[in-house]
């Protein structure tokens, strides 16, 4: 049986972001199994970040009917992370790459830089829907790349 393949979602804090684009994830690939599976970690973790998750990722969550995983505090990515990876997705570059590249500079695992803002630049009732159409579009060009059958439309909120 093949190995299981792992996407790295990478944010600032691990507690907004890249643990919805996570949970997503999973979720999704739970009935529509491809290969792979996500984890996600933060860049540079906040004190001021308060519980495992924050509020408007749990909420938009629930909206979907996924379970949040509320066992977990927001964990720090490691080296080990990171060459675990077989695929990196940063949320943001203008946030994520100087971040990124001062951590890990020579790291080979290829990485994806995309453009969704955190709470300071976008409420999460924009900024979620555009990580979750992204989560999606991975999702569906991932099974593409494998061979595996389209999945057909986001599912509805």
């Amino acid at each position: 049986m093949p190995t299981c393949k792992t996407v790295l979602f990478l944010c600032t804090g691990n507690y907004y972001r890249s643990r919805f684009a996570e949970m997503l994830f999973n979720h999704w690939i739970a009935a529509q199994p491809c290969g792979w599976r996500a984890e996600s970690r933060g860049l540079r973790l906040s004190e001021n970040n308060k519980g495992f998750l924050s509020p408007f990722a749990a909420e938009a969550l629930r909206s979907r009917s996924i379970a949040a995983d509320l066992d977990c505090f927001p964990t720090a990515v490691t080296l080990a992370d990171v060459e675990h990876a077989d695929l990196i997705i940063a949320v943001k570059r203008s946030e994520h790459e100087p971040l990124f590249e001062a951590q890990f500079a020579g790291v080979t695992t290829p990485i994806e830089y995309w453009n969704i803002h955190d709470i300071d630049c976008a409420q999460p009732k924009e900024a979620l829907p555009e990580l979750e159409q992204s989560v999606w579009r991975l999702l569906t060009r991932l099974r593409a790349e494998a061979g595996e059958p389209a999945i057909g439309e986001l599912p509805a909120d």
